[in-house]
């Protein structure tokens, strides 16, 4: 299994520059091969081969006065942003033919320096290392320092230098790892997820949401005033929108750690765990938006799945049209519509009910259906 351990580097002054012309050389490379095949498109001649794209605007164009800049970075990195847009093509055009699942992928677009995220991508054949003294050595960039938050289980296949919007370096390393399972357990766990509670789990427990984006509101607001306060163009409203920017990514980071530590949790304790398939791109555009986006449903339920597969859990997602809330756990009777104000309802064979924690129960027992109900057997909680 293929997993992504990032670092974060403190590269110096000169590596800084370094890094920012080779981010400039592989967006350049980029927009050539995007502008290409548009051209070709456009005046009705075939499609471009992958090697015939690279050797026009990479190879040759090294050779031209107005592209001989390209020559002082690595070669990997034009390699690799050529490869990305040829990976963004094939994506584009499998989703429009059906091939690929999910929503439909717009075309690749053009890359400009003012995007939040600048990247490039260094493979083997680029012969990164890891010094003796621990740093990152990158071809042409020198050795960066890195803060190592811990160890990296195998030799790295690719390293990605990034760049986000807070001005922040991060190294990301991609690493081929064999994790033993866990011990297994007999525990097992249904979640039901929400906005006032994050989670409500099929033994009773209900786990606070830790609104972290509305416990920086004040903070992100007072910067984004002083941010629209500032001319445009200025070097004031640059360092305006680097505090705005650094702003979100501390609220960024700690709703990431918060799901790391609470998925984490959940997989250890549980052999099996069931949690809702949520539309959270449907609920986004509701008046609930911002507490949805908040709360980091997807991030959470991803982190559930792959940390699953990778410790040997069972992880199934229930569909999202399945009435959790509203069917009662002790007879199956399927109840009326129970408006969301009602937390609270009792079903006429006398059980009654918290409405989350009947929902996280339902949940429990449709994921045991669908994974163990071909073996036969009780799957429903006593």
């Amino acid at each position: 299994m293929q997993l992504r351990y990032n670092f974060r580097l403190y590269p110096t002054a000169g590596q800084r520059q370094a890094l920012a012309s080779a981010f400039g050389c592989a967006r350049t490379v980029f927009n050539d091969g995007l502008r290409m095949r548009q051209e070709v498109r456009e005046k009705g001649l075939p499609y471009i081969s992958d090697g015939d794209l690279s050797k026009r605007v990479i190879t040759q164009a090294k050779k031209t006065s107005e592209r001989s800049w390209l020559g002082e970075v690595s070669a990997v990195i034009l390699q690799q942003a050529l490869a990305d847009l040829n990976s963004a093509y094939h994506n584009f055009f499998a989703s429009i033919t059906g091939k690929r699942k999910g929503p439909r992928i717009a075309p690749p677009r053009f890359r400009s320096k003012k995007d939040n995220r600048q990247a490039i991508r260094f493979t083997k054949n680029a012969r990164f290392s890891i010094t003796p003294g621990e740093k990152l050595r990158l071809p042409k960039i020198g050795d960066v320092s890195v803060r190592w938050s811990r160890d990296l289980p195998a030799e790295p296949s690719s390293v990605t230098v990034v760049k986000d919007a807070a001005g922040r370096y991060f190294a990301s390393f991609v690493v081929e790892t064999n994790d033993a399972p866990l011990p297994e357990t007999d525990n097992e766990v249904g979640i039901d997820l929400g906005l006032t509670h994050f989670a409500i789990l099929s033994d009773g427990r209900k786990v606070d949401n830790p609104r972290l984006l509305r416990r920086a509101e004040r903070r992100l607001r007072k910067a984004q005033k002083a941010l629209s306060r500032k001319e445009k163009g200025s070097a004031n409203r640059q360092k305006a929108r680097v505090k705005v920017a650094k702003a979100h990514a501390r609220v960024s980071d700690a709703r990431r750690n918060w799901a790391h530590k609470f998925s984490t949790q959940i997989i250890r304790d549980n052999q099996a765990v069931y949690a809702e398939n949520l539309s959270v791109s449907g609920l986004g555009r509701t008046r609930l938006a911002r507490s949805v986006h908040d709360a980091g449903w997807s991030q959470f339920v991803a982190m559930l799945e792959y940390k699953a597969r990778r410790y040997g859990r069972a992880f199934v997602k229930i569909d999202r049209f399945f009435p959790s809330s509203k069917l009662c756990s002790a007879c199956g009777l399927l109840a009326d519509k129970i408006p969301l104000n009602i937390r609270t309802w009792e079903c006429a064979c006398g059980a009654t009910h918290d409405r989350d924690v009947n929902a996280a129960i339902n949940i429990l027992a449709a994921g045991r259906a669908e994974r163990l109900n071909a073996c036969g057997g009780t799957v429903r909680p006593a």
